[in-house]
């Protein structure tokens, strides 16, 4: 084991040239960050889990039945065998070709077939409910954490906030205050939390799914506990690029408050939609601060041209590499939702939405079967379901 912790904490990684880990032990005239300050984080973790279950059971519930906020989910699908079958055992997005023999087998049209499935996906869908007491949750953290942030490092006393240059001079033996240790630990446990909760937590529609994950989303967390979002830099505390560290937090978290506050999504969970002019305004602050706020050259550029590059380095910022990606393809969805909103004269429905919806949908229920009574109950001999279940499945459907 000692073998091991050696080579992984090799100095020659870690550290720039001509530095090793005796020239930041804590001293009586600096402190210095420590690689075992980050254990503390983990029992946090659980402690902020445990105070958000608090906090959605007995302050956001009670919010959202304020705002008339319901916990019953989508409208449910009427109870149908044949149905349930194909939208279980092949497909939840039937082609034209299924449509139509679905449509022969149970003598319903087409279009009533197609709200069917749509309310069936919804029905998978958590409640408005659970959707916007997760929200609050997130919003209350990235409120508290970036007043903090600017309570604490304004620019008088933190230079390095608006010269970036700062950040690296006399790296990497810049002292390590009370502030910033109290901040990495606190928002590196948050997000340390949510990993935790990551297949438990509501999905975002960003991306295809794999295995049921959002693959943008659990990426952006997986390299994020490793490399630069806001909370979770592990990379900038323990080689002591403190200060960097600290910037692209304060950067991030301007605008994870409105990604909660979501104009185009999470304002429609309750009865403040009927403010238009409020969703379109707090939509553009949040289009305008996180594609702005993405955009840092200072780890890159002015690192390189200071202190040099070094193998962790290059490993920090390929990581940051990584999330300007996926930051710029959020962007592009940001951007997107925009121009439609422009378009349309408002915020509408964006691409992350999770509940699918159609103008052709109403509440009227499927008309009862004419025919086929054998078949609706799932037994027809000869049919089956369509003939689907027992032929082989279409390449296309998974």
């Amino acid at each position: 084991m000692a073998g091991i912790l050696a080579w992984f904490w090799n100095e020659r990684f870690w550290l720039p040239h001509n530095v090793t880990w005796a020239d930041l032990k804590n001293t009586d005239e600096a402190t210095f960050p420590q690689a075992e300050d980050l254990y503390l984080a983990c029992p946090l973790a659980f402690c902020i889990f445990m105070i958000r279950l608090v906090f959605e059971r007995f302050i956001a519930r009670p919010c959202a039945m304020g705002l008339k906020i319901q916990a019953n989910g989508p409208q449910k699908a009427q109870p149908n065998a044949i149905l349930e079958k194909v939208f279980t055992a092949i497909t939840k997005h039937p082609d034209e070709k299924r449509l139509e023999g679905l449509s022969k087998q149970l003598d319903w049209d087409v279009r009533t077939i197609q709200r069917w499935f749509r309310q069936r996906r919804n029905q998978e869908k958590p409640s408005t409910l659970a959707r916007f007491c997760e929200s609050m949750w997130r919003f209350t953290f990235y409120l508290y954490i970036f007043t903090y942030g600017v309570e604490h490092f304004h620019f008088l006393q933190t230079p390095w906030l608006w010269n970036t240059k700062e950040c690296w001079y006399n790296y990497p033996y810049q002292p390590l205050t009370v502030d910033i240790h109290y901040y990495y630990i606190l928002e590196l446990s948050f997000y340390l939390s949510l990993l935790f909760s990551q297949f438990t937590d509501i999905r975002r529609k960003l991306c295809d799914h794999f295995l049921g994950i959002s693959v943008p989303r659990i990426s952006y967390h997986v390299p994020a506990p490793c490399g630069q979002q806001s909370p979770s830099s592990y990379f900038s505390y323990v080689n002591n690029m403190a200060r960097v560290g600290t910037l692209v937090m304060c950067l991030h978290d301007a605008a994870d408050v409105l990604i909660e506050v979501r104009a185009g999504e999470g304002m429609k969970y309750g009865q403040l939609c009927k403010c238009q002019i409020l969703c379109n305004l707090l939509f553009a602050m949040f289009a305008i601060l996180f594609i702005s706020s993405r955009i840092l050259n200072t780890t890159l550029f002015e690192s390189w041209e200071i202190v040099g590059p070094y193998p962790s380095w290059w490993v920090f910022n390929l990581l940051l590499i990584l999330l300007q990606l996926l930051h710029s393809f959020w962007s592009y969805l940001i951007v997107k939702t925009a121009c439609r909103a422009i378009s349309k004269g408002k915020v509408s429905k964006d691409d992350r939405s999770d509940i699918e919806s159609s103008s052709d949908e109403d509440d009227s229920p499927p008309p009862a079967q004419k025919h086929h009574s054998s078949a609706t109950n799932g037994t027809n001999k000869n049919h089956g379901t369509n003939g689907y279940l027992t032929g082989v499945p279409y390449p296309d459907e998974h």
